[in-house]
């Protein structure tokens, strides 16, 4: 629930939408515990906070303890784990919404590609390189020029890193 949220530093989540589309992706049970344990950025290179309360996830920007995301689990028949329902912050007054002017940064594209990146590539460790790929493709595309983007810099500016 989004007034519960205010750990320490982390904020809650200000003018939030629902998003449209979620990933489709079925987490494992294995999968849906470690997503439940989280993600604690430890340094200024690991942009992001995540955390559990019951079968909601709630990611924010560690930097700025700013509420980005907040998922919603629900059990799938089958086996495992899907998103059920997610929203976004929808305001933009913090510097990562503005670090390309001019640009959309919350198309349901980003958004999904995004959220499905921290899940899987912050909190989980996986590789993701072909979500890693989408989301410097899609803001490249943004972009006024391109190629003046230098390599790393989406994943940095967005993703940051992941501590192991």
């Amino acid at each position: 629930m989004t007034d519960r949220v205010e750990r320490g530093p982390l904020k809650r989540m200000r003018l939030p939408r629902r998003m449209r589309k979620v990933p489709s992706r079925v987490w494992s049970d294995d999968e849906w515990r470690r997503l439940q344990l989280g993600y604690d950025a430890r340094a200024m290179e690991e942009k992001w906070t995540v955390f559990a309360e019951d079968r909601t996830l709630f990611c924010h920007r560690s930097w700025t303890g700013i509420g980005y995301f907040e998922v919603t689990f629900a059990p799938v028949e089958s086996g495992g784990w899907r998103i059920s329902s997610a929203k976004i912050v929808r305001d933009r007054s913090d510097l990562w919404t503005r670090t390309l002017p001019g640009r959309r940064r919350h198309s349901d594209a980003f958004n999904l590609i995004l959220l499905e990146l921290v899940l899987s590539r912050i909190v989980l460790g996986e590789p993701a390189l072909e979500l890693r790929a989408q989301l410097d493709e899609l803001v490249r595309k943004q972009a006024p020029d391109p190629d003046e983007v230098p390599d790393g810099y989406i994943e940095h500016v967005y993703l940051g890193q992941r501590s192991e």
